[in-house]
């Protein structure tokens, strides 16, 4: 059974004992008030391999229980899938490139993991009924969490000869348990995809109680499948007051309210280069954030650069000879921006002596250009390159990487756009959070790189008075 959460106002912190000023202590008890109306998480409960019993309050805010029967994921066969040629196969590679991928299996320039069956895989060199089977090891090689198959030297195979894949493979998909407008708790499928489902969508006056993330071949569900919604939003009184840019980016917020002309580069690994997302030049994180701050400082002259590198890391660009196409001097420093805001999740090697290095460096090249610098921190990526085990009960960002990010800008007064935070609460919101990554590992669909620019909207507040006419 997975408990039902106590209601409580979320994220109101009161420290010392001073009286709070009355403004203030209104605004919380309006909070405390509307916290205590809203509608109580419902409670799940396993009573078989594929059965849900869910007990939720209706409108009436009467207790009102089902049975649901979820659908297991279904397992699909391709028959002789079509391959031109097979590459040498790469032990050394990522599992992902390893070889050719199989396409029902695929994700953004990767493939999604486990979910073909290993045992079905066969190749053959041709379509007849006695057509040669290759021999794995012999023939070729596959990499079977990862899809990936290629020649070997020694085997029948050669360059530029045909293979035909005969293999089983299972899906990834979200349903949704919902509350309807009738009052009735219904079970929703959602889509079947390879990598990045989506819930389905609900209609007025429905409301989403929980999703069923079913992560392709599973034999029956399990607690960690079961994802309640706690919360319909990110609780933005967790963000620190007052904003960090009021206090550590003050000549950025100076330039914003005055319209006075603002350089702000965008600088990071593959997540920033975002052209991975449907319609990039909006969606990416920095266009979303540059969009969202012209709409709030409306008389601000902000021009977005964008440098970027996929597959690399700030150490990439500082090793980098002049004239390279991505030197650290001539794209970063020489581009003279007022505001630098960085995005490294392939910085996560580092633990937190070495953020404090590596970053130190950066930071004084930074003030000697006079450029200010806000700093976030990334987004989770597979949980298993985090150490982690499901993906539920995950605040905390475990990586010592985002610990020394925290305690960098701390102690050197920068602000810091703490995505992490965001990405740790998504199972709050009944969302596993690898269910937004494109290429089922690291790179966000469009809803993902919504929470950059939310954290970093957070940071620069509205206008503290109506522009004068």
């Amino acid at each position: 059974m997975i408990p039902l959460r106590s209601r409580k106002a979320p994220g109101i912190y009161v420290c010392g004992a001073s009286p709070l000023p009355g403004l203030l202590a209104l605004f919380i008890s309006l909070s405390i008030a509307l916290a205590a109306t809203m509608p109580e998480p419902a409670t799940l409960t396993l009573t078989g391999d594929w059965q849900i019993s869910v007990t939720a309050r209706n409108a009436e805010d009467q207790p009102i229980t089902a049975k649901l029967d979820v659908t297991p994921p279904a397992l699909l066969t391709v028959k002789a899938e079509k391959f031109a040629t097979l590459p040498l196969f790469n032990p050394k590679a990522g599992g992902w490139v390893k070889g050719a991928a199989l396409a029902a299996v695929k994700a953004q320039e990767c493939t999604t993991p486990q979910l073909l069956e290993p045992e079905s895989l066969e190749l053959h060199t041709g379509p007849e009924q006695d057509a040669p089977q290759l021999t794995r090891g012999t023939d070729y090689e596959a990499d079977l969490a990862w899809a990936t198959i290629g020649r070997l030297t020694n085997g029948v195979l050669k360059e530029g000869q045909p293979v035909l894949a005969t293999y089983r493979h299972g899906l990834l998909r979200l349903d949704s348990i919902v509350l309807t407008h009738d009052g009735r708790i219904v079970l929703r499928p959602g889509e079947a995809r390879s990598a990045a489902p989506v819930p389905p969508a609900l209609a007025e006056g429905e409301r989403r109680l929980a999703n069923v993330y079913l992560p392709g071949r599973i034999s029956k569900l399990e607690p960690e499948h079961l994802f309640q919604v706690l919360e319909t939003t990110f609780p933005e009184s967790l963000i620190a007051k007052p904003s960090p840019a009021e206090k550590f980016a003050s000549r950025t917020m100076a330039k914003l309210r005055a319209g006075q002309p603002l350089r702000i580069l965008a600088w990071g690994d593959s997540v920033t280069v975002g052209t991975f997302v449907p319609d990039w030049e909006h969606q990416r994180w920095q266009d979303q954030f540059v969009t969202r701050l012209r709409a709030r400082f409306p008389k601000a002259q902000i021009e977005l650069i964008t440098e970027a590198w996929g597959g690399r890391n700030t150490s990439s660009y500082l090793a980098e000879l002049p004239g390279s196409e991505h030197n650290y001097a001539e794209k970063v420093l020489a581009q003279k921006p007022d505001l630098i805001v960085s995005e490294f999740v392939n910085d996560a090697w580092m633990n937190e002596a070495q953020v404090a290095d590596y970053y130190g460096k950066l930071l004084a090249d930074f003030k000697t250009i006079g450029a200010e610098w806000v700093i976030l921190t990334p987004h989770y990526v597979r949980p298993e390159w985090m150490g982690l085990t499901q993906e539920r009960e995950i605040d905390d960002d475990p990586r010592p990487y985002v610990k020394g990010l925290r305690l960098f800008t701390a102690k050197n007064q920068l602000a810091l756009a703490d995505a992490s935070l965001r990405y740790g609460r998504l199972w709050r919101q009944g969302i596993p959070y690898s269910t937004l990554m494109l290429n089922s590992i690291n790179h966000p669909d469009a809803r993902g790189m919504s929470l950059f620019a939310d954290t970093l909207m957070a940071l620069f507040p509205e206008p503290a008075h109506p522009p004068t006419p």
